[in-house]
């Protein structure tokens, strides 16, 4: 691994186990999520402490995919070290986007801030399934948009908007007559209304997850986001590093949860010997060990697919896949080591289970990326036979 990359994540490891773990028990955390009053006091320590964005570098340019693993993973050995740092979802995968489709005036204006810290933002794709609404699969978008005149005109309803609420930046994707569009949008805007706000097992994300109606949303035509029609092809630039990103953060997570058990079966003692010597406990431990090593190198891997310019569409779900699963085996884990303890909010460890389980689903669940695997095994099979 590169020296700078090993310097910043040294730099983040110390700013989140000092400064933002002792935040860990703060009022200001709600049921849908940390307030944004404590996450702009986060990262005002972030800057102060020069690990704010640490992904992205003063020009702009961003570390490699497998330099960019090593920094995530520190953020996340806590539920805040990502909104403290600014590397957390959506915003990370959106600052990605718009680093690679933006124009220089859509940079100016939608990325700048997002890089500063100063704005949060929103990625509305999924939408309702009582209505047939695009989840897994995109194709069945509803929402739409037309153009009339120089504006684009959006009608639909969202759902599952992770931090829409309270977010600044935007990106709202819609069917044309062409096909899949992107649009970046102000926020808030009176066209977009906040129907609810889920309640879900979550509550590390800042405005949880929202349901929203979007109704005759007029968004000029230079904010559209690439070319008409080109959207799901934008959608897989960021999916992608975006699915990897999720994997690192959790690991650091899950990595922390590990430390918190390791440490009780450590000090409890229970008929006679402390609970790691009883076999039970120690082989849960050992186990805990074996998946995160797994996990650290799978991410290792598929972001050195990425770094050769692949979309790494195939070994990104692999790498979701297992490291989602395995992470969960951990947090599981951690959660039957601690027993009582476990389940409470003693410590970190209740949410880390709650926030790795929903990580099965988010960017596609599990069963999604095997099929998707499976039919290229098809594929590959077929191209083999001549």
């Amino acid at each position: 691994m590169t020296e700078r990359a090993t310097a910043i994540a040294s730099r983040v490891e110390a700013f989140v186990r000092n400064l933002v773990i002792p935040y860990e028990k703060d009022g200001r955390l709600g049921f849908h999520g940390p307030e944004d009053a404590l996450v702009g006091e986060l990262r005002a320590k972030a800057c102060e402490a020069g690990v704010l964005t640490p992904h992205i570098l003063p020009d702009g340019s961003h570390l490699t995919q497998r330099e960019t693993a090593i920094v995530l993973i520190k953020t996340g050995l806590s539920p805040l070290g990502p909104l403290a740092c600014n590397t957390a979802a959506p915003d990370e995968g959106n600052m990605y986007l718009l680093g690679k489709v933006g124009s220089a005036g859509q940079k100016a204006r939608f990325l700048d801030p997002l890089v500063r810290g100063e704005a949060r933002s929103a990625f509305f794709m999924t939408e309702p399934a009582e209505t047939g609404g695009a989840g897994s699969d995109p194709s069945m978008m509803q929402t739409t948009c037309r153009l009339d005149g120089n504006h684009w005109v959006i009608d639909g309803r969202k759902k599952f908007i992770t931090g829409a609420e309270g977010a600044r930046v935007g990106i709202v994707m819609a069917r044309s007559d062409e096909g899949a569009c992107m649009f970046l949008v102000d926020l808030p805007n009176p066209a977009i209304r906040t129907v609810r706000v889920i309640d879900t097992i979550d509550s590390s994300m800042p405005g949880g997850h929202a349901e929203v109606d979007i109704v005759d949303l007029r968004v000029p035509a230079d904010q559209m986001l690439g070319a008409s029609g080109e959207g799901f092809s934008y959608a897989q630039i960021r999916l992608s590093p975006a699915r990897l990103s999720h994997c690192m953060r959790w690991l650091g997570l899950a990595t922390r949860a590990h430390e918190i058990a390791t440490d009780y079966a450590c000090r409890r003692h229970a008929f006679g010997k402390p609970l790691v010597d009883h076999e039970g406990v120690g082989f849960m431990l050992a186990d805990n060990l074996i998946d995160l090593k797994q996990a650290e190198r799978m991410i290792d891997w598929c972001a050195g697919v990425l770094d050769t310019g692949s979309l790494g569409t195939a070994e990104s779900s692999m790498a979701k896949v297992a490291v989602s699963d395995a992470l969960f085996r951990v947090a599981d884990r951690c959660v039957q080591v601690m027993g009582g303890t476990g389940v409470s909010g003693d410590t970190i460890v209740e949410q880390a289970f709650r926030e790795i389980r929903a990580f099965r689903i988010y960017d596609g669940p599990t069963e999604v990326h095997k099929w998707s695997l499976a039919k290229k095994i098809k594929r590959d099979w077929k191209a083999a036979q001549g």
